[in-house]
């Protein structure tokens, strides 16, 4: 079963990146061809019966399987950037972080108007950046088709937030 196979692969890291922190690691899984192409195949399948005219990777681990998944569907990748990476025009969405805040770009001719767009990206915690990543979308007058992630920390509620933009939000695997 896929979720159990991920479960062996993701490396916890403990005190990363400060103490008090379990770090979930995908990297182990990036050396599994076989299980990323499953990762891909999963997605995919949730998503079939979705009108997704284009997939957003949120920087940067998003941008591993986002990328993967957007060929597997033939349909074009955008990037959404921490703020000063891109290089062309950008419009930005800044949020609240529990300490501070952050500021997330995408370029402004990214998305065209009317598309359905899937927001993936490896890790939902709070859903700060995917709900910033979804306020950038939405500020290009595109729709939030779904939300896709390898792994959800549930006792953050990231998801809750999330419900706003859409109901369809898929994790693979889930950590209580």
């Amino acid at each position: 079963m896929l979720q159990e196979r991920l479960i062996q692969a993701i490396r916890n890291v403990p005190d990363f990146p400060k103490p008090g922190i379990l770090f979930k690691d995908i990297t182990p899984i990036l050396l599994d061809p076989a299980l990323c192409r499953d990762i891909v195949s999963e997605f995919q399948n949730r998503f079939k019966e979705n009108s997704i005219d284009a997939i957003v990777g949120v920087e940067s681990r998003g941008f591993l399987f986002g990328m993967l998944m957007a060929q597997a569907m033939n349909i074009p990748f955008i990037t959404i950037r921490k703020a000063g990476k891109l290089p062309y025009k950008t419009i930005s969405f800044e949020y609240n972080l529990e300490y501070g805040s952050a500021k997330m770009e995408m370029h402004v001719d990214a998305i065209k108007p009317g598309w359905n767009v899937l927001v993936h990206d490896d890790l939902l915690a709070t859903g700060g950046t995917a709900a910033a990543s979804a306020e950038l979308i939405k500020m290009q007058n595109a729709n939030v088709a779904g939300f896709a992630f390898l792994v959800e920390l549930a006792f953050l509620k990231g998801k809750e937030r999330l419900n706003q933009y859409t109901p369809n939000v898929v994790s693979l695997v889930s950590f209580e």
